[in-house]
């Protein structure tokens, strides 16, 4: 993955950027600043800080030499999350830091009506169905009508028409029952959105060893218990590797098996246990079943190389399909089902 150029021409800068590279060049030194903005301009500017990434001292000389006239160059800023959290940490409540960078880690857009347009329209319609089919109706009607309308197939079909009727007897709504709303958005389903959005240290190990094969994976894992044994374990409670697929649900094994080279399969399914063949042979017809047993058993021994390589790849496309909302992975440490 390629590395973000570095910002050398300020022109190139919306305001708000330039606006967080002048707060992020004064430091401690821009407290006064931050205190005379509103929250709507703090959270734009902090949103333009998050994603500045790397802007050289040439370009920082240019865009505030107005200012102060004549800057020296003692290297380049980096914007990030934790440059943008230590600074707002100094002159705002901890709360309010928390709840402002919860809302940066969530979807992208400067209205909870534009970050809704982000969110994927599963999760977003996972949290709409437990809501009253008005207030339904209202968060729909103010988002794009394309993102609607695959959030209306997604929710059960119906709850979906009773969104419809309420939708198509829709009067102008009440900008207190609208800030009401937005209100509860945002303490209720961004701040979470956000918060399950992050990923740890751990997290981010766990992703990297899923794609191990299983003796490099093995002889990892085997180092660092010597060395933490606690976050070898919590890595390995983090992993999803092939066996993890028995907690699919009928429906999406065969989500699963309409998606993935049958050949693929049962060389993977060679280096699986019992319960999880069952599982995948259960699902298909008899007939395909009996095919695919003589085929495993035509391919004698398999290198445990190639059931590695089967088996990643058929994880790959479990974890894909989950990410589009087609199918429910099951977290490898935890009873509870989400989305990846």
């Amino acid at each position: 993955m390629s590395e973000k150029r570095a910002i050398e021409d300020p022109a190139r800068l919306t305001g708000p950027e330039k606006a967080a590279v002048m707060l992020l060049a004064l430091g401690d030194e821009g407290e006064s600043i931050w205190q005379h903005l509103d929250e709507e301009e703090i959270r734009e500017v902090s949103q333009a800080m998050s994603n500045l990434g790397t802007v050289t001292s040439s370009a920082v000389e240019k865009l505030i030499v107005d200012f102060v006239g004549q800057m020296s160059s003692t290297g380049s800023l980096m914007g990030s999350f934790e440059a943008t959290q230590r600074l707002l940490t100094s002159f705002l409540p901890g709360e309010k830091v928390e709840a402002i960078m919860e809302e940066l880690r969530g979807p992208a857009g400067r209205t909870m009506w534009d970050k809704l347009g982000n969110v994927n329209e599963v999760v977003l319609a996972n949290y709409l169905k437990n809501e009253y089919p008005q207030t339904v109706a209202v968060v729909l009607s103010k988002v794009k009508s394309e993102h609607a309308s695959r959030v209306l197939a997604a929710l059960p079909e119906d709850f979906a028409l009773e969104v419809v009727t309420r939708m198509l007897r829709m009067e102008p709504v009440q900008r207190e029952i609208l800030d009401r709303i937005e209100e509860t958005l945002r303490t209720e389903f961004m701040s979470n959105l956000a918060r399950t959005s992050k990923h740890d240290s751990h997290e981010m190990m766990a992703s990297i060893f899923n794609n191990f094969d299983r003796q490099t994976e093995n002889r990892f894992l085997a180092a660092l218990e010597e060395r933490n044994r606690e976050s070898a374990e919590k890595i390995r409670s983090l992993m999803f590797v092939f066996e993890d697929l028995s907690k699919l649900d009928p429906g999406g094994i065969q989500t699963l098996m309409r998606s993935i080279d049958k050949d693929q399969l049962g060389l993977a399914l060679k280096g699986a246990s019992d319960s999880l063949r069952d599982l995948f042979f259960s699902n298909m017809s008899e007939r395909a079943a009996k095919i695919m047993r003589e085929d495993m058993g035509a391919m004698g021994p398999v290198r445990l190389k190639d059931v590695d390589q089967a088996q990643q790849a058929i994880v790959s496309v479990a974890k894909d399909l989950a990410a589009k909302g087609e199918i429910m992975l099951a977290d490898g440490g935890a009873d509870d089902e989400l989305i990846y």
